[in-house]
């Protein structure tokens, strides 16, 4: 018999309006982890700091993917890393500074992760994302160098479009590049991985070191989509993208109606 690795994405997918994962999904996706074997895991834009209290009251107890396949992480286990060489780092550096806008830097200092924004950057609604975000990871810095210290895995843009789109476009041949209107705020948001990392590239990892035969996912956003070209079979809920649906072997209910937990319930 196959083993299938099932993934799933978070906001917008397995996450209902919100921001949970409701207790009849939990309910079935724990009980067929349980009863009949299903190998379930998400992959999420989110890091793991918010990823965690929000599948708390999932019992899968396998890696998941984070920060678009930045890593793999297991409770605090970091199994996976992948971070942009110094030459790339330089070359955004440069670019940013041309431009004279700033993003949200995540990257690993002193073995913690950590976020860095530059103070003397206004902008408003990068500033209300900051405002919303307040653990240990928050990182305010005072000069350009010290924004990109450390080893960089993430890169978050949160601005105008048209500005976000001059970087989206000298950037998309270097990096891989979401951009893309945040389903919460409605602000567009620029986010960066290295080249070659994707939700995608980490789930294949994954369903290797879980001894996997075949991949399944569920989506509805970009960034969704290179795991949906990976996976031997992927749904869409009703509420994805358009891209997404088009990209999808099938559509399932919304997010708000369970649809990953129903679906999964069927074929069980």
């Amino acid at each position: 018999m196959k083993r299938t690795l099932y993934i799933s994405d978070l906001d917008g997918t397995l996450l209902n309006s919100q921001v949970e994962i409701s207790s009849y999904s939990a309910d079935v996706i724990n009980r067929l982890v349980r009863e009949q074997g299903l190998i379930f895991s998400y992959a999420t834009a989110r890091s793991p700091v918010t990823a965690f209290p929000v599948t708390k009251n999932l019992s899968t107890n396998i890696p998941a993917v984070v920060y678009n396949g930045a890593f793999i992480v297991q409770n605090n286990k970091y199994i996976t890393e992948n971070y942009f060489d110094p030459s790339e780092i330089e070359f955004i550096k440069e670019l940013t500074v041309k431009q004279g806008v700033f993003p949200i830097v995540y990257s690993m200092q002193s073995k913690c992760e950590k976020y860095s924004f530059l103070t003397s950057y206004k902008s408003r609604a990068q500033d209300d994302f900051i405002a919303s975000r307040n653990d240990y990871r928050k990182t305010p810095v005072n000069s350009v160098d010290d924004l990109y210290s450390g080893q960089v895995f993430h890169f978050s843009f949160i601005g105008e479009e048209d500005r976000l789109s001059e970087i989206h476009k000298m950037l998309r041949d270097r990096c891989v590049c979401y951009f893309h209107r945040d389903i919460y705020s409605g602000e567009m948001w620029l986010e960066l991985t290295r080249q070659g990392v994707t939700k995608a590239s980490s789930a294949l990892k994954l369903k290797e070191l879980l001894g996997c035969d075949e991949l399944v996912a569920f989506g509805d956003a970009i960034n969704d989509l290179p795991l949906f070209e990976a996976a031997d079979r992927c749904y869409a809920v009703e509420n994805a993208c358009n891209e997404i649906k088009s990209a999808a072997t099938g559509i399932i209910k919304s997010n708000d109606d369970n649809g990953v937990a129903k679906f999964l319930e069927s074929i069980f």
